[in-house]
């Protein structure tokens, strides 16, 4: 479980210098709830804030030179904000459940003296147990790959007096291009890193492509969807494997969402493909998924990831609205909403174009992603804006007063 209370982003492109919700450097802001929609014209940012979620990812898959040329990044020297000479750096306030402390990691990316992208510092700070204020001890610092780390579920070293409470372990990384959370998350003596490690690697960046959903794979049952959907049939085929009575039941909810549809079935063919089966109104036979609109499986492969077993604990989803029907968007933003609760089992970021999803959701939901006067990115929350919030509680919908531009 966990999920993102605030982030911080410096110097990643047009994003040179973000806050949302609430950091430890900045304990103004609201923390962010488990439903969080970025709106805002084209060429704001969006598409850069969800890279930078996905460019993280990346980094704990591969390594930070492999993560800046991933996706067309282009490189560190693409990547960097134009005209900075500082590197880019991460903030991000994390809480594993409501009881728990929160925790800071902060991650700066720079170039090193061979002119390669390498991790200059990573710090992973926390609060004493039963300590609601005061500062934060260190229990994961490095810099230039050289540091400390501490074992056990609690410790750390104050960076201010130098004090140490609990085991503290010298580390000297083999390879500065990759994180320490990575190599240290995979020992269980570093418990804390370890879970941090655990939610970075829950985290879904959903780049659904249609064709590729069309895509006849062979019957390999996956438990999650990939980023582009194109294992959608395996995972409807795992689902129905695991537990064929829930999988009906979540057929029957998703039936009633996508307009037309009567049933649908997962199939395995003779040749070990898979496939699925979706029965329409007034047609006697079944179509294959190769055969179905976008908009179809687009949303079919929506409903299926927010009806997860084991849901992957952070979400980001770009334009869910492109390739649908305006009327479906208002309903898919609440199943989204009804989807992530107000745990900590799951947290989902979308941005979009759309008022009619907007509609659906409420001032502290929606961030505004402008343009400032030196052209980099500004984020503001939707309730930040004059008059929106007694708007809102007087019956009006959140997007159209974006769209009437009362705010954004």
């Amino acid at each position: 479980m966990g999920k993102i209370l605030g982030i911080a982003i410096q110097n990643y492109g047009s994003l040179k210098n973000i806050k949302m919700g609430k950091l430890y450097s900045d304990q103004s802001g609201s923390e962010l709830g488990n439903m969080v929609a970025i709106i805002g014209p084209s060429g704001n940012g969006k598409s850069t804030l969800a890279d930078a979620f996905g460019f993280i990812s990346d980094c704990l898959s591969t390594d930070v030179e492999s993560a800046c040329d991933a996706n067309n990044r282009g490189g560190y020297d693409q990547l960097i904000s134009q005209g900075s000479s500082d590197p880019i750096h991460f903030e991000l306030y994390y809480k594993e459940n409501s009881n728990s402390r929160p925790i800071t990691y902060e991650l700066t990316i720079a170039k090193d003296r061979y002119d390669r992208p390498y991790v200059k510092e990573e710090r992973l700070r926390q609060r004493r147990p039963g300590q609601k204020n005061g500062r934060p001890l260190s229990f994961l610092h490095l810099i230039d790959g050289k540091g400390f780390a501490f074992e056990g579920k609690d410790g750390g070293q104050d960076d201010e007096d130098g004090s140490v409470e609990g085991e503290k372990i010298n580390v000297e990384l083999a390879d500065t291009r990759k994180f320490g959370i990575v190599t240290l998350g995979a020992m269980k003596q570093y418990a804390r890193i370890e879970l941090f490690l655990d939610f970075l690697k829950s985290w879904y960046l959903c780049y659904f492509a249609p064709d590729a959903a069309r895509q006849i794979q062979t019957a390999a049952p996956a438990q999650y969807l990939n980023r582009t959907g194109s294992n959608l049939n395996n995972v409807a085929q795992y689902m129905y494997r695991e537990n064929p009575t829930e999988f009906k039941k979540v057929l029957a909810e998703i039936q009633t969402k996508i307009p037309n549809i009567t049933k649908i079935e997962p199939v395995k063919l003779k040749n070990g493909q898979m496939v699925l089966e979706f029965w329409q109104n007034g047609f006697s036979e079944p179509f294959f998924s190769t055969r179905m609109s976008d908009g179809t499986l687009k949303l079919f492969a929506y409903y299926l990831l927010l009806h997860e077993r084991n849901p992957r604990q952070l979400v980001f989803v770009e334009e869910p609205e492109n390739g649908l029907y305006h009327h479906y968007l208002a309903n898919l933003a609440i199943e989204m909403r009804k989807s992530v609760g107000s745990g900590y089992s799951k947290q989902l970021f979308v941005t979009t174009h759309s008022p009619f999803f907007v509609n659906a959701l409420s001032p502290e939901e929606v961030w505004v992603l402008e343009k400032g006067q030196d052209g980099f990115s500004i984020a503001r929350q939707a309730s930040s804006y004059e008059f929106v919030k007694e708007l809102v509680s007087e019956g009006a919908a959140m997007g159209d007063l974006w769209y009437s531009e009362y705010f954004g």
